[in-house]
């Protein structure tokens, strides 16, 4: 149910973890930090409501143009051609719910054994010339195996140092060939429709 995750990853993961390179390609070992991130999925049955999340986020890689390397990193990072390349990537068995018996049934769902991770692939960014702070981020997601292109609506938030990205997307689990999980002998049956929220904090050094 859950399976229908996600939503980068952004996650989200998502997206946006993965800016903190400093010019050439990093990965999570990098001079990004990562302060905090969290990837919920909330969808509904016949008979309740539930979430799944994750604070495991990975970068798998980004990449930056030199031209916007330095104090000025966060304000620069949304405009055209800033971002030249990033993937991030959260484990989909990571997704867990505080609700008894909802991870098996999501993990199965989800493929985890044959597809272990949910990758968000970033393709460009539009920022909101009208309200600043805001942008989306257009990317190719791939849950289960298969990828579908999505545009996660995210909101900025610079304060010193880091820089807070939050957002959100709908998906439908059946867009991603997962089949909405039954349970209690079919009596609960899950809707195919589930939003992801994300929430990171994002730091990297201003020299």
């Amino acid at each position: 149910m859950a399976g229908r995750f996600f939503r980068s990853c952004a996650v989200a993961t998502l997206a946006l973890i993965a800016w903190a390179g400093a010019g050439a390609i990093t990965t999570a070992e990098g001079p990004l930090a990562i302060d905090s991130a969290r990837v919920t999925i909330a969808g509904t049955s016949n008979v309740h409501a539930y979430t799944a999340s994750t604070t495991n986020v990975r970068i798998a890689r980004s990449q930056f143009g030199a031209a916007i390397i330095g104090s000025d990193f966060w304000d620069n990072v949304l405009k055209p051609g800033a971002v030249e390349a990033f993937e991030i990537v959260v484990p989909a068995a990571t997704l867990t719910s505080p609700r008894e018996g909802l991870d098996k049934n999501m993990q199965k769902a989800l493929k985890v054994e044959q597809y272990p991770d949910i990758t968000f692939r970033l393709s460009r960014f539009d920022a909101n010339e009208s309200t600043a702070g805001t942008a989306k981020a257009l990317g190719v997601l791939r849950i289960a195996g298969v990828e579908r292109e999505v545009v996660l609506v995210i909101t900025t938030k610079r304060s010193g140092a880091t820089l807070t990205v939050q957002g959100s997307v709908d998906l439908l689990m059946t867009d991603y060939g997962i089949t909405p999980p039954k349970a209690m002998l079919g009596m609960l049956k899950t809707d195919p429709k589930v939003t992801v929220t994300f929430e990171t904090v994002l730091s990297v050094p201003l020299t």
